[in-house]
């Protein structure tokens, strides 16, 4: 017998949302209305958390919640106080949640319930709060954010008293209260979509960006060259990037690379813009504090630092002298590490093409590059020290030999 036979459920969420928008179902989601913990358990239901009525289903895996109430009791996302009885209607545990899209049912016969005006705002692309209580829980705006990434191809935007509850929440500190771990979480799963620039340009509108990453907030605005940046603003130079490197690679490393490599660029003395000269240097201490702020992981972090302090030179590859390309190899531990290298690239190759009119240029310093890294790492530096009598002259002969073999491979490829 079903283990869910007798009970009143109800499939719910985002995957009736975005079965009725012809996606992909990511995961099954249900809610059971009039049971309670002991009769899930009996079942062979096994619950999961303390915080919350949650049961794994014991074949499916497939999370049953207990249909609850929430109440705000404290400032942040942990302050609140759940209520979760028999008593409890399909229609209050639907109030509760965040997005109307996101409050829509699926009974067993595959009809859809619908109390908060879901199914029209999912035809007319609107990301719209269920209630009031939206304003309680400061992650909702991150979430709404994502949802406005994960769908740019479908153009949902903001209703209007959404963006204007947001507004309110973050001039009343909400934001504040987010934990790190929670805001990196939300960021690195919008950085994950098609069109992450879209979760940056909705908190950017409420206010909230400000307050996270004011070293990214702070680059709209400020010019850049139009020569070589025809979008001028470096902000939407940014986003471009950003949506580039979605593009070309799947590697949340390159796309957060892609996001930081450009902070220096907030830093620089107004007597000198629209040019940015030093903004690598510059923007190693803010991709620095970012990192440290949310806590970020060190391969995103790594691989951050090498791209905002190196894709300068990484541009200009052909102009650089044989020993400035050796230099740049060894301080980005390409030798080592040529996995890590090779992202950097496609994070350089997203900083190119992220410009007006340059989205389908290729990028041939990207391969030039691989190519100079293969004759160096070619070379076998246990032989050169082998045959170096004095043992002080073996770091000169090797970075001698590496230049060597840079200018060789380059007259190589002419």
């Amino acid at each position: 017998m079903s283990v869910t036979k007798g009970l009143e459920t109800y499939l719910v969420g985002g995957a009736v949302r975005d079965q009725l928008l012809g996606r992909r179902v990511r995961e099954r989601d249900y809610v059971v209305i009039g049971a309670t913990a002991e009769a899930m358990l009996s079942r062979g239901f096994l619950q999961v958390g303390k915080d919350f009525p949650v049961f794994l289903h014991p074949e499916t895996k497939d999370e049953y919640a207990l249909a609850r109430t929430e109440r705000k009791t404290a400032p942040g996302y942990h302050g609140f106080q759940v209520h979760a009885e028999p008593d409890v209607t399909l229609e209050q545990d639907l109030l509760r949640r965040d997005l109307t899209i996101n409050a829509l049912a699926l009974d067993t016969d595959g009809s859809v319930i619908d109390p908060y005006g879901g199914l029209a705002d999912l035809e007319a692309r609107v990301l719209r709060h269920v209630s009031p209580a939206f304003g309680e829980d400061p992650v909702r705006i991150l979430r709404l954010a994502r949802f406005a990434a994960r769908y740019a191809d479908l153009d949902f935007r903001v209703a209007d008293e959404t963006l204007a509850l947001m507004r309110t929440m973050v001039g009343a500190g909400e934001v504040d209260a987010l934990v790190a771990e929670r805001v990196w979480q939300e960021m690195s799963r919008a950085l994950m979509e098609d069109r992450p620039s879209r979760f940056f340009e909705v908190l950017r509108e409420c206010g909230a960006l400000a307050r996270l990453l004011p070293e990214l907030e702070r680059l709209w605005g400020v010019p850049q060259p139009e020569q070589w940046h025809p979008e001028i603003d470096t902000g939407v130079h940014v986003m471009m990037v950003v949506d580039m490197a979605a593009s070309l690679s799947e590697d949340l490393e390159v796309r957060f690379a892609a996001l930081c490599h450009d902070l220096g660029k907030g830093t620089t003395p107004a007597d000198i813009l629209p040019r940015h000269h030093g903004h690598e240097e510059r923007g190693l201490g803010l991709v620095e504090a970012v990192c440290e702020r949310f806590k970020i992981p060190s391969r995103c972090r790594e691989l951050a630092r090498i791209t905002a302090g190196s894709h300068g030179l990484v541009h200009k590859v052909e102009e650089l002298r044989a020993a400035t390309i050796l230099d740049l190899l060894e301080r980005t531990d390409a030798i080592r590490r040529p996995t890590r290298f090779a992202q950097m690239l496609t994070a350089c190759e997203a900083d190119y093409r992220g410009r007006s009119g340059y989205e389908g240029r290729p990028y041939p310093q990207a391969e030039r590059l691989q190519q100079l890294l293969s004759a160096v790492a070619a070379l076998d530096v246990g032989a050169i020290a082998r045959a170096t009598s004095e043992r002080r002259l073996i770091p000169e002969r090797i970075r001698a030999a590496r230049i060597a073999a840079i200018k060789g491979a380059r007259r190589a490829a002419v």
